[in-house]
Order: structure tokens, then C-alpha cells, then sequence
């Protein structure tokens, strides 16, 4: 079992930036993919970044060079650092958890959800 709690969200203005934060509890985070998805109003929830135990990451093509997803097992937090924020990068952003290796970027892969966080940024 982990249990996920995401943070670091606001309202920043285009070409801002915002670190998340996602604090795990549980056995054994340094063994789970972890990763972002985040739904804005109106769409469905969409695949952000995710990151393995052997520091691998894959990203969507709408944040690629902009994004980054890192990890501290020493801390057991995963981060998003945003960089050059849009007006479409407005959503809930949720923190994720599966066990494996795989980078899947298909929702129901993960087990484990944070509450989620809101990005807002303004034009």
C-alpha cells in the first residue's frame, strides 16, 4: 500500500513556473513508478510523466523540454518541476503509483492516486 499526498499548486502567469510536490507513505516507494497525470475541466485525464526505480522518465509530447520529473527515495517525493507554463497546462494535477517497471502511460495502470493539486495559469 502507498498512500500519495500531492501539493505545490496556484496561479501563475504564462511563462511562470511551479514545483509539485507528492509525499508517499508506505513500503517500498523506491520499487513503484511514479508519476503526473492531470485532467483539465471538461477532458479526460491525461498522462503527464512518469518516472522508474532506475531513474528512467517518459513524458508527454506537450510538456517534453518543459516538464521534469524527478524523485528522492530518500525522502519518498516525487516532483514536477513546470517550467514555461500555458494557459493549456491548467488542470489537477494527481501524483500516481504502480508497482512494476513499466512506464505506462494508461490510467488505469495506476493503483495508488494523490487528491490532486490545481495549476491555474493565466494568459
Amino acid at each position: 500500500q502507498v498512500q500519495l499526498v500531492d501539493s505545490g499548486g496556484g496561479l501563475v502567469q504564462t511563462g511562470g513556473s511551479l514545483r509539485l510536490s507528492c509525499a508517499a507513505s508506505g513500503r517500498s516507494f523506491s520499487n513503484y513508478v511514479v508519476g503526473w497525470f492531470r485532467q483539465a475541466p471538461g477532458k479526460e485525464r491525461e498522462f503527464v510523466a512518469a518516472i522508474n526505480l532506475i531513474f528512467s522518465t517518459r513524458y508527454a509530447d506537450s510538456v517534453k523540454g518543459r516538464f521534469t520529473i524527478s524523485r528522492d527515495n530518500a525522502k519518498n517525493t516525487l516532483y514536477l518541476q513546470m517550467n514555461s507554463l500555458k494557459p493549456e497546462d491548467t488542470a489537477v494535477y494527481y501524483c500516481v503509483a504502480r508497482s512494476g517497471t513499466v512506464l505506462t502511460t494508461t490510467n488505469y495502470d495506476y493503483n495508488y492516486w494523490g487528491q490532486g493539486t490545481q495549476v491555474t495559469v493565466s494568459s
